[in-house]
């Protein structure tokens, strides 16, 4: 900021293992954004190392990151981020394109994940014809559409009611239960009660770290 640096995270040393359900929780300030930005590559650390898959990604140019996040990390944002023009079926191919895959089997694949989130009837309408849910839903297929080795989400229920909320974590959990290695932030006690493990943030350091007793809702 101008001349004066802030340091957000302090010496934090995190390993999240393969087929993990980890939540990130802190209040705002914490440090839990610029830990999430980390995680998927978006931002690189000022010091230390970050290892993702068996890489070191925190020394990457931005060119190598870009292609690293597009190959590795599927993004869930709480606010969907999907792009108005473009139908359920071809905002989900969109990372597909920037794989270079061919069109014929973009579609095949991206109508797979639809499929996966219980929105087929749905592949031919615009962001504006769907709701909250059945937007986030199409974020979800599109973060797994290229079989990343990490799906990161961030608030995703943040913008949904109670009961959606629920059909969306129920979903975070098939997506986990397929093998998928799953980090959300929340703030909500409920929806981190969802993972397996619990890693609080205050102050850039972090807190606590512990498993929690699965909550399963009822449908």
């Amino acid at each position: 900021m101008g001349q004066q640096e802030l340091q957000v995270l302090k010496g934090v040393a995190l390993n999240i293992n393969k087929n993990e359900y980890v939540a990130l929780m802190g209040p705002s300030g914490s440090g839990k954004s610029t830990l999430m930005n980390i995680l998927g590559c978006l931002d690189t650390p000022t010091s230390g190392t970050y290892v993702l898959n068996g890489k070191d990604v925190s020394k990457m140019e931005d060119n190598s990151l870009a292609e690293v996040r597009n190959r590795e990390i599927g993004f869930v944002f709480q606010q969907f981020n999907l792009l108005p023009r473009l139908t359920a079926l071809e905002n989900v191919a969109l990372p597909l394109i920037y794989a270079g895959v061919k069109k014929s089997e973009r579609n095949e694949k991206a109508l797979r994940m639809l499929e996966l989130v219980n929105l087929t009837d749905r592949s031919h309408h615009k962001p504006n014809e769907l709701s909250g849910g059945q937007c986030q839903r199409v974020a979800i297929a599109r973060a797994l559409v290229n079989d990343p080795s990490l799906v990161l989400a961030d608030e995703p229920t943040g913008n949904l009611d109670t009961k959606t909320s629920y059909e969306i974590m129920d979903i975070f959990d098939r997506i986990h239960s397929a093998g998928n290695t799953v980090v959300l932030v929340t703030h909500e006690e409920d929806i981190a009660n969802c993972a397996n493990r619990i890693v609080r943030l205050r102050d850039g350091v972090i807190e606590s770290d512990l498993a929690v007793q699965k909550v399963v809702h009822g449908s």
